[in-house]
């Protein structure tokens, strides 16, 4: 375990913080306003920006103070550690943790909770496959080196000045997110506009892609998974897997272009995203869908935008049919109705779409420098073996 730095001590985690067991069988009658479940905590960061009902969730949950910590000891490779600000009710996926003063100041606990240190280990002891979760009485037993009080005063205040930096840039990402959802809101309203089926704005068929891709092949033919779809805000090469040429070959008008579209046709049902360059001649999966709309005009973009827009997606997850998940047929997807309007009229809402989206992805790129910075000073003042 290595040689631990002058005035550090080991504690069991039972030592260092209480687990709070305080259930509540009916959310309806607990007395509160808040309901938070791991949907509403944030990776790598403290602060609690959603939260739900009690009205809206059923079963036993666990009340917490203002104070206490959310961790979500579910997937804990999620990395969901929480602050509560209010008094409330939790799911029972997560731990309400109180720390004790005797061993780690509060204010230094969820900074710890947050480190390599601990989440290395929480998930080392997380059992179960679909669903790896952590049982208390395991996470009591484990070991972790602290700094003394007077150590933890310097590192939290050190961590706090950075993580106010970090949720400046999160509010400002969220801020921009906000506006450009109510932009498209504004653009592309529910009724008031004629439409003509997406399928008419294609240059070719609508079609999905390689239904059985086999094993990979490291120099094969690289192909779009629903999974590289939610893996980032764009489109990259990186972790994408590939098919062997002759299979992408049997499904060659499924092989994209350059600026074509691709949709989800599961999961996140009828999310788009655009193909790059670098994956020129790629295929597609039969989770996803090629959408070709001629990249060299104005049209691409305003489809692009149009299949964002909140009255597109409502209408794409009414089509959504499946008892265990939503799939969004071929069929349904090449009806999906997108507004006509003047090529002028084109022009200008790609314009505005595109300065929002510029928006968002500068606050994204703030947000991810801010919160690098933080993990790196997190890590380096939280490691107690030298």
């Amino acid at each position: 375990m290595g040689e631990l730095k002058p005035g550090w001590k080991r504690w069991r985690f039972d030592q260092i913080a209480h687990s709070v067991t305080d259930r509540v069988d009916d959310p309806k009658k607990a007395g509160v306003e808040y309901y938070i479940g791991l949907e509403h905590l944030d990776s790598e960061s403290l602060k609690i920006r959603r939260w739900g009902s009690p009205d809206d969730v059923s079963a036993t949950k666990l009340l917490f103070e203002p104070g206490d910590i959310i961790f979500g000891r579910r997937r804990a490779y999620q990395r969901k550690v929480g602050i509560a600000e209010f008094r409330g009710i939790a799911s029972a996926h997560a731990l309400v943790l109180r720390a004790k003063p005797s061993v780690v100041l509060p204010e230094f606990l969820p900074f710890f909770m947050q480190s390599d240190v601990f989440m290395e280990r929480a998930v080392k002891i997380s059992v179960g496959g679909l669903s790896p979760t952590i049982n208390w009485k395991t996470l009591a037993k484990q070991e972790f080196a602290l700094p003394p009080l007077e150590e933890q005063r310097r590192i939290a205040g050190l961590l706090q000045k950075t993580g106010t930096v970090t949720d400046a840039a999160r509010d400002l990402f969220d801020v921009a997110s906000k506006l450009f959802e109510s932009t498209l809101l504004h653009l592309f309203p529910v009724h008031g506009l004629q439409t003509k089926p997406l399928s008419d704005w294609c240059q070719s068929l609508i079609t999905y892609g390689i239904v059985q891709a086999g094993p990979h092949v490291d120099n094969g033919i690289p192909y779009i998974r629903v999974s590289d779809m939610t893996a980032g805000p764009e489109l990259t090469l990186e972790g994408m897997l590939r098919t062997a040429p002759e299979v992408a070959a049997k499904y060659a008008r499924s092989r994209v272009s350059g600026g074509d579209i691709v949709v989800a046709l599961r999961g996140p049902v009828g999310l788009p995203k655009v193909v790059p360059q670098v994956l020129d001649g790629a295929n597609l999966t039969q989770g996803t869908a090629r959408v070709s709309v001629n990249a060299e005009s104005p049209l691409r973009d305003y489809v692009y935008w149009a299949l964002q827009a909140p009255s597109t997606r409502r209408v794409m997850r009414s089509y959504a049919k499946g008892s265990t998940f939503s799939e969004l047929t071929l069929a349904a997807l090449r009806a999906i109705p997108i507004p006509e309007r003047p090529i002028q009229q084109v022009r200008r809402i790609n314009s505005v779409m595109a300065e929002a989206n510029r928006a968002v992805q500068a606050s994204r790129e703030r947000l991810r420098a801010a919160e690098k910075q933080l993990i790196a000073q997190r890590e380096t003042v939280l490691r107690g073996a030298r």
